[in-house]
């Protein structure tokens, strides 16, 4: 959609590993390297663990493009296996004929065979693991007597386990200590700094036929990183949608506020800030309780030591004013008087009752919409925006295309910053939502609405009460 308007050939940022556009930095450049050698020097179990989205399966994919012909590889894509499983995984994976209803013996017996055959040509093989995290500690246990097929010199099977760091976990167990003690190259991708992202947008946008300046302001690659954590998979989403936001504009920068509507159209992102903002409270409630108690101690001991107040002291003896001494001629009833009117304080002035604008209507009703609906019920987020006076602005004029009391407002927080949802309409189902949804004035379309659940909004906003 964009691609012209920017002057690209393809879509820069596809979250789908493509090995054409490796990028060698952040330390990928040099994991893959150290792989390749720990591969070819053929010793023990290498182990390879990041964040979901650090690019694991690019290096994975990268490893089989850049390993030399007399490396064969085995992929296993599903760890969910059973132990019995793997044994036979591995022999597909390798083309290996098997008799029909062979027993695991006699299948062990083949591969070995097979591996003996392959290393007096020369050639190793090697199994790469995809979510090890995931696969049964029995499994790996199992993987880790396949690694045992070694002849008096060398290995003839190895073995890379690519995992999320609950691999580690998994590892520490201590009935699989065996396998820990054969990991003999461990490697962990760090999350890109600032620096590594802004490198990181350029290299994509060059790689898809871009040649002019920099699209990304300082600033807007700077919130990026931050909400993205420097994971290359949400640098892609948000870079995306960010160039998008910019193109519905019109502009040929990508700013700030690009990247935050980028950031309001994803939920995951707006999650990962969600966490930060606990950690954040947790902090803050620590030290204002430890404020608290201190200045409750000091208030104490400070009450404890003071003197009594002179004017409490001297008003017990204080003779009557002047004023009432001196006028002995004064009606007694109107003394009574002034003083009942000087001791009841002034009744303040009635206001007239203050016109409630249209975003605290769309906030008020909200609340009463979302405890009507059931959690199924479908609904169309149209926008976001940071500031009350945004969200005002930008009710009024859809109350001119759009039924106000079709429109609702919810309080959330993105970033760790307040901030307000607006949605439209109620669905029974999904189709009813997207028919909706292109019936829309094409430049509430340009937002890129999109569909959700009063289910995900209800929980979205108890996580952050």
């Amino acid at each position: 959609m964009y691609y012209a308007h920017f002057g690209l050939k393809e879509p820069p940022y596809k979250i789908t590993p493509n090995t054409d556009v490796f990028f060698t930095g952040g330390k990928r450049g040099a994991v893959l390297d150290a792989l390749i050698y720990a591969i070819r020097s053929g010793e023990g179990i290498i182990k390879v663990v990041g964040e979901v989205g650090s690019g694991k399966t690019m290096l994975c994919r990268m490893l089989q493009t850049q390993l030399p012909e007399s490396i064969e590889t085995v992929y296993l894509a599903n760890p969910s296996m059973a132990p019995d499983e793997v044994l036979y995984a591995v022999a597909f994976e390798l083309q290996l004929k098997l008799p029909k209803n062979a027993e695991k013996f006699h299948v062990m017996q083949i591969l070995q065979q097979y591996l003996l055959d392959r290393h007096a040509a020369g050639k190793q093989v090697v199994v790469f693991v995809e979510e090890a995290q995931g696969m049964p500690l029995a499994t790996l246990e199992e993987l880790r007597l396949l690694s045992n097929l070694e002849t008096k010199h060398d290995k003839l099977l190895q073995i890379v386990l690519f995992g999320q760091p609950e691999l580690d976990t998994n590892l520490n167990a201590s009935h699989i200590r065996q396998l820990r003690e054969r990991i003999t190259h461990s490697f962990k991708l760090q999350p890109l700094d600032q620096q590594e992202v802004s490198e990181y947008l350029m290299f994509r946008l060059r790689a898809a036929g871009y040649f002019g300046p920099p699209l990304f302001t300082q600033a807007a690659i700077k919130l990026l990183s931050q909400t993205a954590e420097g994971l290359v998979r949400r640098v892609n989403v948000l870079a995306d949608k960010a160039l998008l936001a910019a193109f519905s504009e019109n502009v040929y920068q990508v700013r700030p506020k690009h990247v935050r509507s980028a950031i309001a159209d994803s939920e995951y992102s707006q999650r990962a800030q969600l966490r930060k903002w606990r950690r954040w409270q947790w902090i803050l409630g620590g030290l204002t309780l430890l404020v608290g108690v201190s200045a409750g101690y000091i208030g104490h001991q400070w009450q404890a030591t003071k003197p009594a107040h002179p004017l409490a002291t001297a008003a017990v003896a204080a003779p009557p004013p002047a004023s009432i001494v001196s006028e002995p001629t004064r009606d007694n009833a109107e003394v009574k008087s002034a003083a009942v009117n000087a001791a009841e304080p002034a009744v303040p002035p009635v206001k007239e009752a203050v016109p409630q604008d249209i975003l605290d209507a769309r906030l008020h009703a909200t609340q009463a919409w979302l405890d009507q609906q059931m959690e199924t019920t479908v609904t169309l987020q149209l926008m976001g925006a940071y500031r009350d006076a945004d969200m005002r602005d930008a009710l009024k004029t859809l109350a001119l295309k759009l039924s106000p009391e079709d429109l609702y407002v919810v309080r959330t927080r993105v970033g760790g910053q307040p901030f307000l949802s607006l949605f439209y309409g109620s669905f029974d189902n999904r189709e009813e939502a997207a028919s909706a949804l292109k019936q829309l004035p094409e430049n509430v379309r340009a937002n890129q609405p999109h569909i959700r659940t009063v289910g995900g909004i209800t929980k979205e906003i108890k996580q952050l009460q």
